[in-house]
C-alpha cells in the first residue's frame, strides 16, 4: 500500500499538473487566481507566538558568528571599543523603529510581507519588493550556512581529530577543499529537515538556541579570561584616526550596523503575522539592542584575551577554538561547534531562508507554499551558488550585498509611511488580495508615488556604493560617498517623506477608507470594524473564515 502511494504520487509529479496545490476555499483572491494557506491571512490556530517567543526569535536572529564579530569591522578601521559599542546601541535602536512599524502591519493584520507590500507599491510593482527581498536572503542564506559549516567542523574534529587530516582532491581556483565540502554536506544535512518545520511550530527551537548559546558564549568568555590573566588590553588601544575622519567613520559604523538589520526591518510581518497579540511587537525595542550588545562585548573580550594567549587578534568564535587541543580543549570545542552550528541555522530560519520562501510561495501560490519555497531556496542558496566561491575570491560582492540595505531602506520605508501616515492604519485585506483592487492604483498595477520615492532614496546613494564595490572608481566619485556613509538613515528618512507629501498633495483616494476591512462581510454588512488597534477583535473576526485545513 505504501509503494502504491508512493510510486502514484511520484508519477503525479511528472507533469505540471501534478505540482498544483489545493486552493484555499475562503481565500480573499479573485475567481481566477489562486493562493494557499501560506499566502493568506494567518489562520487563528497558527498564532502561537507571544512575547517570550520573540525575545526567542531575535536571539535566535542576532545570536551568530557575524554579531559576535561585529565589533570587529569597526576597531579595524582606526576606532575603540568605545565606538565600538556606540556604534552598536544607537545602530540597532534605529533599526527597532521600521521592525516596530511594520511589524504591527503583521501583528494586527497577520498577512505576510509581500501581500502587505501591495498597498503602498500597487499589485505589480510590489513584485520588485519581493524580488529583491528574496535575493538577498538567499545571498546571506548561502553564507551562513557556510559558516555553519565551519561549526560544524570543530564538533567533528574535538570527536576526530584526525578529520582535519583528510587529503584535499579539489583545486585551489574552487576555494573549498575536501574535508570543508564534507562539512558543508553535513552541516546542510543537519539543517535541511529543521529548516522544514512550519514556523509557528519554531518557538521553542528559538528558545533552545537562546539557553545553549547563551550559556556557551559565557562560558567562553570566563575560559579566554581565566586563559589570560584578565581581558587583555583592547581597553586601551588608541585611536587610528582623527577629526573629521573619525567622525564620518563613526556615522558610517552606524549606517553599517542599521543596514545589517535592513533586511529584517523590511519583512518582519512575516514573524509578527504569527503573534497572538501585538505587545510583543514592542518588546523588539530592547530586545534587539541588547543581545546585539551583550554578543559584541563577548568578541571584545575573548579578542582582546585572544592577543594575550595566541599572541593574535582573533575575533572569529571558531577560529579561537579551532586553537584547542587536548581532551579538555577539544570538549571545550566540541560545545563552541555545537552552539554556532545550532545558532547558525536558527539565523537561518528567522532571517533568511523562511522570508525568502514567503517570497516565492507569494510571487508563485499555485505552485509553492512555504515547505516548497524552503526546499528551493535551501538548495539554491547551498549549493548552486556555491558559497564558498564568494567568500574565498568576492569581496566586492560582499561589498555588494551590505549595499544592498541601500534597496531595502526606502521599501521598509514606504511600508511604513504607508501604513501608518498615508492610510491611517486602514487597510482593505481581501483587497489586497485582488488584482483589481483598490490597491491597484492603475492599469499597470504601480503606484507611482512609491515609484518617485524609491528613486528619490537609492540614486544618490548609487556612486558611493560603487566606490565601496569598486576602490578604483573612489577618486571620481569623491564627495558623494559620504552620502553612502550614511545610507539607511538617509533611505529610509527620504522615501518615508517623499512618499508621504506626495500622497498628501496626490492622494488616491480610492484607497482611503474610513475603517479596516477584516473581511468581505464587513462591506456586504457595512459594520467595518471601528477600532482597527484592536487585535482580539481582529483574532474573533477572522477565526473560522480561513480555511485552515493543512495543504
Amino acid at each position: 500500500m505504501l509503494r502504491e502511494r508512493v510510486t502514484s504520487n511520484l508519477k503525479s509529479k511528472t507533469t505540471k499538473a501534478g505540482w498544483v496545490l489545493p486552493r484555499a476555499s475562503s481565500s480573499f483572491a479573485d475567481a481566477d487566481a489562486w493562493t494557499n494557506i501560506d499566502c493568506d491571512v494567518t489562520p487563528i490556530d497558527r498564532r502561537t507566538w507571544s512575547a517570550w517567543t520573540m525575545f526567542g526569535y531575535w536571539f535566535s536572529d542576532a545570536l551568530n558568528a557575524q554579531s559576535w564579530m561585529a565589533p570587529a569591522s569597526i576597531i579595524a578601521i582606526g576606532l575603540t571599543w568605545r565606538e565600538a559599542v556606540v556604534c552598536i546601541i544607537f545602530g540597532s535602536l534605529v533599526c527597532t523603529v521600521p521592525l516596530v512599524l511594520n511589524g504591527m502591519v503583521g501583528a494586527r493584520l497577520h498577512i505576510p510581507f509581500p501581500v502587505a507590500m501591495r498597498a503602498s507599491f500597487g499589485w505589480y510593482f510590489s513584485r520588485f519588493a519581493v524580488v529583491t527581498r528574496a535575493i538577498t536572503a538567499l545571498f546571506w542564506h548561502a553564507i551562513q550556512t557556510y559558516t555553519g559549516s565551519t561549526a560544524m567542523t570543530q564538533i567533528i574534529r574535538s570527536i576526530w581529530p584526525s578529520y582535519l587530516d583528510i587529503p584535499n582532491h579539489i583545486p585551489e581556483s574552487v576555494g573549498i577543499t575536501t574535508q570543508g565540502m564534507v562539512s558543508h554536506l553535513i552541516f546542510w544535512s543537519v539543517q535541511f529537515p529543521i529548516l522544514l518545520i512550519p514556523p509557528h511550530k519554531l518557538k521553542w527551537f528559538f528558545v533552545a538556541k537562546c539557553v545553549l548559546v547563551v550559556t556557551t558564549s559565557v562560558a567562553m568568555v570566563i575560559t579566554m579570561t581565566s586563559k589570560a590573566g584578565g581581558s587583555g588590553e583592547i581597553w586601551t588601544l588608541p585611536y587610528g584616526v582623527h577629526g573629521s575622519e573619525r567622525s564620518w567613520l563613526i556615522l558610517s559604523s552606524l549606517s553599517s550596523i542599521t543596514g545589517g538589520w535592513a533586511t529584517m526591518a523590511t519583512n518582519i510581518p512575516d514573524f509578527t503575522r504569527y503573534l497572538k497579540t501585538e505587545k510583543g511587537v514592542y518588546w523588539q525595542v530592547l530586545f534587539l539592542p541588547g543581545i546585539q550588545l551583550m554578543l559584541g562585548l563577548f568578541g571584545i573580550i575573548c579578542c582582546s584575551a585572544s592577543k594575550v594567549v595566541y599572541g593574535k587578534y582573533i575575533w572569529d568564535p571558531l577560529e579561537i577554538a579551532a586553537q584547542w587541543d587536548g581532551p579538555a580543549g577539544r570538549c571545550g570545542a566540541f560545545w563552541i561547534g555545537l552552539s554556532w552550528v545550532v545558532a547558525q541555522i536558527g539565523t537561518n530560519l528567522s532571517a533568511n531562508v523562511i522570508s525568502c520562501a514567503n517570497d516565492i510561495c507569494c510571487l508563485f501560490p499555485k505552485y509553492i507554499n512555504i515547505k516548497r519555497g524552503v526546499i528551493i531556496a535551501t538548495i539554491t542558496a547551498a549549493w548552486i551558488m556555491q558559497p564558498w566561491k564568494i567568500i574565498h575570491s568576492a569581496q566586492s560582492l560582499l561589498a555588494f550585498m551590505a549595499g544592498l540595505g541601500i534597496f531595502l531602506a526606502p521599501i521598509a520605508a514606504l511600508l511604513s509611511a504607508d501604513y501608518w501616515v498615508v492610510h491611517r492604519q486602514k487597510y482593505d485585506v481581501p483587497g489586497l488580495y485582488r488584482a483589481h483592487g483598490r490597491y491597484r492604483y492603475n492599469k499597470a498595477g504601480t503606484n507611482w508615488r512609491a515609484v518617485v520615492a524609491f528613486l528619490v532614496s537609492v540614486v544618490p546613494s548609487l556612486p558611493g556604493m560603487a566606490a565601496t564595490v569598486d576602490p578604483k572608481l573612489a577618486p571620481s566619485v569623491g564627495d558623494a560617498s559620504k552620502l553612502y556613509y550614511m545610507f539607511y538613515f538617509w533611505g529610509y528618512t527620504s522615501a518615508f517623506v517623499v512618499y508621504t507629501l506626495l500622497s498628501h498633495f496626490f492622494p488616491a483616494p480610492e484607497t482611503h477608507i474610513p475603517a479596516t476591512i477584516f473581511d468581505d462581510s464587513d462591506v456586504i454588512s457595512g459594520e467595518a470594524d471601528k477600532d482597527s488597534d484592536a487585535p482580539d477583535v481582529t483574532d474573533e473576526k477572522l477565526s473560522g473564515k480561513v480555511d485552515t485545513s493543512p495543504v
